[in-house]
Order: C-alpha cells, then sequence, then structure tokens
C-alpha cells in the first residue's frame, strides 16, 4: 500500500466486492477496453474479469459512490453494506496507460451482501455497459483474474475480506 502523502496523483476509485448469500463474490466480464488499454500488451481477454468498480466523483461519500458504481455497471440496487476498507489500497498505470493526468489509482472497496434476484442483473443498465457477461466466484481467483498491474490491489482485498466471507458462509 502507497503511503497518503504520495497519492495526490492517484485517481480516487471505488470497488465494490458483492457477495452473495453462499459467499461467492460478483465479476463482471470487462466489455470494451479502450484504446489505451488495448494498447497495454500484458491485457489480455483472460484478464478482463474483475469486481465493479470506478472513478468518486468531487465531493462523493465512498459508499454513495460504491452505490452508484454497483447500480451504473450491474443493475443492482438490492445490495446492503457491509463494510469498507480503511485507508487506500493503490497501483500504479502501467507505461503507456493513462487516465488523464494521474499515475494511478487508489481505491476503498466496499464489501456488500447481495439481497435481490438474480433477475434485476443488468449489465445494460446504464448507457456506457463496463461489462458483457458475470459470473459468481471464489474470491481467492480475484488475484489471476485481474489485470497483473492491479493485482496486488486484488491480493490485499482478497486477505481482508476472507473473513468476512467465512462469516457469510457460516450462516451469520
Amino acid at each position: 500500500m502507497y503511503k497518503p502523502d504520495f497519492l495526490n496523483n492517484y485517481r480516487p476509485n471505488v470497488g465494490v466486492a458483492l457477495f452473495n448469500r453462499d459467499g461467492r463474490v460478483f465479476y463482471g466480464h470487462r466489455a470494451v477496453l479502450s484504446s489505451s488499454v488495448a494498447a497495454n500488451k500484458n491485457r489480455t481477454a483472460e484478464w478482463r474479469w474483475q469486481m465493479p468498480q470506478g472513478g468518486v466523483d468531487n465531493g462523493e461519500a465512498i459508499t454513495d459512490a460504491a452505490f452508484r458504481e454497483l447500480k451504473e455497471e450491474t443493475g443492482i440496487v438490492s445490495a446492503r453494506l457491509l463494510t469498507v476498507t480503511p485507508g487506500w489500497l493503490a497501483y500504479k498505470f502501467p507505461d503507456g496507460y493513462r487516465k488523464r493526468n494521474w499515475i494511478g489509482q487508489r481505491q476503498k472497496w466496499a464489501a456488500m451482501l447481495f439481497e435481490g434476484d438474480e433477475a434485476e442483473i443488468d449489465l445494460e443498465a446504464d448507457d456506457h455497459q463496463e461489462f458483457d457477461d458475470w459470473r459468481w466466484g471464489e474470491l481467492e481467483e480475484a488475484p489471476s483474474l485481474i489485470v497483473p498491474f492491479k493485482r496486488n490491489v486484488y491480493t490485499e482485498l482478497m486477505a481482508a475480506f476472507v473473513p468476512l466471507r467465512d462469516f457469510i458462509r457460516a450462516g451469520a
């Protein structure tokens, strides 16, 4: 994790680890690659699975951003907030990958419990479709599914949320 004083050039971002009642997490398959991402030779189809995530608007609360991103990317509104990671998890963008003047992203992650019916999931809920497919998977899969430059964040996230996942599986 990067120290806070180094985070000024990192885009504020929020991610959502959405658990179902079986303790599995939602993974979306990225639909469109931007030209900057397509130019990145480390990005292949096998690394196009990720959890919902996106930018935090100026003045927006982290939890509000998490619910907004979840709805925009999945159509899901039937979710309950369980916790948010303390501090920031951060990663640098690889060479040749730019988002405005940011050198990377700093993220807070929200763990949520899906309380709806899968019929609620609508990947075309927003006018900018992020995902073209989705599935439930094991939390431990996360680091191997994501692009290499985000793996450290997903590894930290996985370690932080395994006890919560086990709690969900215990039926609590």
